[in-house]
C-alpha cells in the first residue's frame, strides 16, 4: 500500500490509512471548499518506522514502566518527553526516507508548509480529542519536514494523549499516526466557526484575528466574536476585543506583531466576509451532517477551509482534573506575562501577608481572638492554594517547553540533559542551604565547640556564630520547624549543623553548558526566540521551587497557630477553639502531601516485598545506604547523613536535609518536581514514581539507588540507632 497518497484522493481511503483530518478535508474538498493543496504520509509508514527500527520494543519498555492509573501529571510529561526523544534521535531507514522524499512533490517541498497530525482516532464524531496531537506551521525543507514528520508521529504518545489513554485504545500493536502535509496559506484574517453553538442551539458563532490563527488557537490574541442566527446568519451581537497583536511569519518562524493603528480599530471581518464564513460552517454540517467546529483562513485568494470536527465535548471532562492539566500548556507569550505577575504581584502579596500574620501571631492572643484568627487564616491560605493551583502551577510549562527546544536543537543523548542547564543558585531552598553549609564550615573548624554542643553544651551567645543562627531562625525557623518555641528551634538547627559539619563538603553539581555554547548551537534566525526561552525556563525552574516556600511560609503561620490552640484545649474545654481547630486541621490534612503510614499487616507488600523497585530516573547517579522513611516533617530531626531519603513527596522543607542525603527516592513522580530540582543540584542519584516508596521500603533498608535507570535495590534491613550516624544492626 502506498505511503504518500494526494489529499485530492485521499477520501478514497480507509480512516485507518489516513486518519480523521485528512478524511475530513479530503471529503470537504470533494464538495467545493477551498482547501490548501497537500499530501498524506499513511499509517503505513509509521509502522514500518517503528518496525525497522525496532522503536515498537522501546516503545513497550517506556508504556511498562508504571501503571498509567497511578501517574501524576508530571510522570505522564516525563514518559512522553523520552517517547518523544527516542522518535527524533531514532533515523529513518534510507529506503523509507528515500521512498518518502520522492514521493512528496517537489513544489511542495520549495515552499512553505504545515506539517499536521491525522490519527485514526481523531475527528470521528462520538469522542473528541482536540489538541492532543502536534502540528507544525511555516516548515521549510525536506530535513524540517522529516524531522516533523517524527514529531508528529512522536505526538501519538504525547502526555495529553497518555491521558486519554483508554479512550483512545492506545497500544503499541495497534495505534497509528497519518500525516498531513499542506501548502501553508498565510492569510491576513483567520478564525473559527462553529456551526451551532456550544451554548445556544439556534446560534452560530465566529470568532477572528488578525493574521494567522495561531495566537487564538494559544489564547495570546483575543478574538473578535460574532453570535450569529444559526438558520439566516443574522447579526445578533458582537463581542469586539482590545485588539493589540496579531501572528505573522517572519523569517521561518511565526512572530507576534503589534497592529496598524487602523487594524486595531476595524474588526477583522466585515459584514460579507462574515457571512462568507458563517455560510462555510453551515455547508460543513451539511457535507458531515452535523454541526461542525471549522477552522479558516482569508487572504487575496478567497476563504480557505484548513480543518472541520464534530463539535462534541471532551472525553472524560467531568469530575476528573484531565481539563486542568489540558490548560497547563501555556505559550511563551503567556509564560512570560505570567512570571511577571508572579515575581512582581502574586508572591510579594504572599509574602506580605505572611509577616502580617506572623506579627499578629507573635502577640498575645486572647483565646476567642485565636479562634478567629485560626478561621481567618485558614480561609485565606485557602484562597491562596487556589491562585498556586490555577497560576504557579501552569509557570512549570516553561521548563517542558526549553527542554523540547533544547533536544530538538543540541540533540543530546539524554532526553532531560537540559535540566542540569537550568539548575540556578538563586533558588530559596539552595540559598537557605547555602547559609547553612557556611555555618557548618565555621562549626568545622571549632572542634572545641563540636565537642561543647555534643556534650549537651549551650551554645555561646558570644560566638560570632550566634548572630547567623538568629538570622537563619528568622527567616527559616518557623518554615522548617513550625510550632516550637524559639529555643527547641534553636537546639534542631545546632544538630542538623552539627551532622553537616561531620559530613564535610557541600556535593553541589556543576551545571551543563553556558549560555553562550548552547546559543551557538541555536540557528542565527532563532537566537532571539532561544533566548527569550531560556529565561523563561530559567524562571520557571526557580519559581516552581520558590512559590512553594512562599505558600510554606503562610501555611507554616496556620501551624504554629493549630499548636497552640492544641495546647490550651489540652487544660481546658473551648467549644469555639474547638472548632477552630477542626476545620484548620481539615485544611492542613488536605493540602498535605504526606500519606499516613499504613495500619495491620494485610497488605501485601508486608509479606512479599520485592528485591527491585521501579520508578523514574530524576537524578543521574548511583548511591548506597540505609533508608529513612520520612513521613511527617517533624521526622527529619533524625536524619543521619550518608543516609537515602525515601519520602511520599519531597517538599521545600524536606530539602534542608540535602547536604546530608546520599540519595532521594520519592512515590511522586517526575523529572520536575521539587525533590528531583534539588537532587540535581545537588548531585545526588535520584528515583521518583516508585509506587507505595513509604510501604514498601522501611526504615533500615539498606539500599542501592540507580539513578541512570530509575531502579531501586533493597538488600536487607539495619535497625537505626538514632544516637550513633554509624551504629546498625544488619538483619
Amino acid at each position: 500500500m502506498s505511503m504518500v497518497v494526494d489529499l485530492t484522493s485521499a477520501q478514497e481511503m480507509p480512516r485507518s490509512q489516513i486518519g480523521g483530518k485528512a478524511m475530513a478535508l479530503a471529503r470537504w474538498q470533494s464538495r467545493g471548499a477551498q482547501v490548501p493543496a497537500g499530501v498524506v504520509v499513511t499509517t503505513s509508514a509509521y509502522h514500518r518506522f517503528i518496525s525497522e527500527t525496532r522503536l515498537a520494543n522501546a516503545l513497550y519498555m517506556e508504556l511498562g514502566r508504571k501503571d498509567f492509573a497511578q501517574m501524576r501529571w508530571e510522570e505522564l510529561w516525563d514518559a512522553a518527553l523520552r517517547i518523544r526523544h527516542l522518535f527524533l534521535d531514532t533515523s529513518l531507514p534510507p529506503a523509507l526516507e528515500e521512498g518518502l522524499a520522492a514521493s512528496i512533490p517537489e513544489i511542495l517541498l520549495a515552499l512553505p508548509v504545515a506539517v499536521r497530525s491525522s490519527a485514526p482516532e481523531e475527528d470521528g464524531g462520538k469522542q473528541l480529542f482536540a489538541g492532543l496531537h502536534e502540528s507544525y506551521v511555516h516548515v521549510h525543507g525536506w530535513p524540517a519536514v522529516k524531522s516533523c514528520i517524527q514529531l508528529v508521529w512522536a505526538s501519538l504518545w504525547s502526555d495529553r494523549a497518555l491521558l486519554y489513554r483508554q479512550e483512545l485504545g492506545l497500544s503499541v500493536e495497534h495505534s497509528a499516526m497519518a500525516v498531513l502535509i499542506q501548502t501553508l496559506v498565510v492569510g491576513q484574517r483567520s478564525g473559527i466557526a462553529f456551526s451551532r453553538s456550544p451554548e445556544h442551539a439556534d446560534e452560530a458563532v465566529v470568532e477572528a484575528v488578525w493574521g494567522l490563527n495561531q495566537g487564538l488557537v494559544d489564547g495570546i490574541v483575543e478574538p473578535d466574536r460574532w453570535r450569529l442566527d444559526r438558520t439566516s446568519g443574522a447579526i445578533l451581537e458582537h463581542v469586539a476585543p482590545h485588539r493589540l497583536h496579531q501572528f505573522v511569519p517572519v523569517g521561518e518562524e511565526l512572530q507576534r506583531r503589534q497592529l496598524s493603528a487602523w487594524q486595531a480599530t476595524c474588526a477583522p471581518l466585515d459584514k460579507d466576509a462574515l457571512q462568507q464564513v458563517w455560510q462555510l460552517a453551515a455547508s460543513a454540517e451539511q457535507v458531515f451532517g452535523s454541526p461542525q467546529d471549522v477552522e479558516w483562513t482569508l487572504n487575496p485568494q478567497g476563504l480557505w477551509a484548513l480543518q472541520a470536527r464534530p463539535i462534541t465535548g471532551l472525553a472524560g471532562s467531568g469530575d476528573d482534573e484531565r481539563g486542568w492539566y489540558l490548560s497547563l500548556r501555556r505559550s511563551v507569550d503567556q509564560l512570560e506575562d505570567l512570571r511577571h505577575c508572579l515575581e512582581i504581584h502574586l508572591l510579594p502579596a504572599m509574602e506580605k501577608r505572611t509577616t502580617f500574620w506572623q506579627e499578629l501571631l507573635g502577640a498575645t492572643l486572647s483565646t476567642p481572638k485565636l479562634a478567629e484568627v485560626m478561621l481567618r487564616l485558614s480561609r485565606e491560605i485557602g484562597r491562596w492554594r487556589n491562585a498556586y493551583r490555577q497560576l504557579c502551577i501552569p509557570m512549570a510549562h516553561g521548563m517542558r517547553l526549553f527542554g523540547q527546544f533544547y533536544n530538538d536543537t543540541v540533540h543530546p543523548d539524554d532526553p532531560f540533559a537540559f535540566v542540569s542547564f537550568l539548575g540556578s543558585e538563586t533558588l530559596l531552598s539552595v540559598q537557605r542551604n547555602s547559609a547553612l553549609l557556611e555555618m557548618a564550615e565555621q562549626l568545622r573548624i571549632a572542634p572545641e565547640l563540636i565537642v561543647r554542643l555534643k556534650n549537651g553544651g549551650r551554645f555561646p551567645d558570644t560566638h560570632p556564630l550566634a548572630e547567623q543562627l538568629k538570622a537563619f531562625d528568622i527567616l527559616w525557623g518557623e518554615l522548617l520547624w513550625p510550632g516550637r518555641g524559639a529555643e527547641q528551634r534553636n537546639r534542631d538547627l545546632l544538630k542538623l549543623l552539627l551532622q553537616i559539619a561531620e559530613k564535610g563538603g557541600d556535593g553541589h553539581s556543576s551545571h551543563g553548558l553556558d549560555r553562550e555554547e548552547f546559543m551557538n548551537k541555536v540557528p542565527v534566525g532563532r537566537r532571539a526566540f532561544a533566548a527569550r526561552l531560556l529565561e523563561v525556563a530559567r524562571a520557571s525552574y526557580r519559581l516552581r521551587d520558590d512559590d512553594n516556600i512562599y505558600l510554606g511560609r503562610l501555611e507554616a503561620c496556620l501551624k504554629t497557630a493549630a499548636t497552640e490552640g492544641r495546647r490550651r484545649l489540652a487544660t481546658e474545654s473551648i467549644p469555639d477553639l474547638q472548632r477552630a481547630l477542626a476545620q484548620v486541621e481539615t485544611l492542613l490534612a488536605k493540602g498535605s502531601k504526606m500519606q499516613p503510614a499504613q495500619v495491620g499487616s494485610s497488605a501485601p507488600w508486608q509479606q512479599m516485598v520485592a528485591r527491585q523497585l521501579v520508578g523514574q530516573p530524576a537524578g543521574p547517579g548511583l548511591a548506597k545506604g540505609r533508608a529513612r522513611v520520612i513521613r511527617e516533617n517533624s521526622e527529619l530531626a533524625d536524619f543521619q547523613r550518608g543516609e537515602i531519603l525515601v519520602c511520599d513527596a519531597v517538599d521545600p522543607v524536606m530539602t534542608v536535609v540535602a547536604p546530608l542525603a546520599a540519595a532521594i527516592v520519592e512515590r511522586r513522580g517526575g523529572m520536575l518536581i521539587h525533590g528531583a530540582i534539588i537532587a540535581r543540584e545537588y548531585g545526588l542519584a535520584c528515583v521518583t514514581g516508585v509506587p507505595d516508596a513509604t510501604d514498601v521500603i522501611q526504615n533500615g533498608d539498606r539500599l542501592t539507588v540507580d539513578g541512570y535507570l530509575g531502579i531501586v535495590i533493597r538488600h536487607g534491613t539495619e535497625q537505626l540507632d538514632p544516637h550513633s550516624p554509624g551504629g546498625t544492626q544488619h538483619h
